[in-house]
């Protein structure tokens, strides 16, 4: 169990990494760019489109929400892009 949450931990680090470099990536188109920083900004940001005081719908918004916005994101980045920074981020961990 525990060397389960380390292993999702450190993808979960990676995966941030990957994203970063990508936003950062200076051929990223800004749509991509749009909907990545949606994402982090949502996460982030103290309020959300449904407050999570209200059962179960306070927190589901944010189990959909920011996977469709990442995914949106990834819809518009190259591919060539994902794995020219995944192998970035392999080589300094």
């Amino acid at each position: 169990m525990i060397e389960k949450l380390k292993s999702l931990s450190k993808q979960l680090k990676q995966e941030f990494a990957i994203y970063r470099l990508v936003l950062n990536h200076p051929k990223t188109p800004c749509l991509a760019k749009l909907f990545l920083g949606l994402a982090i900004a949502y996460l982030l940001l103290p309020f959300d489109l449904i407050p999570d005081f209200i059962p179960v719908l306070g927190q589901i918004d944010d189990i959909i929400i920011i996977p469709v916005l990442l995914y949106l994101a990834l819809l518009f980045i190259p591919k060539s892009i994902i794995q020219s920074c995944r192998e970035q981020v392999q080589l300094t961990m």
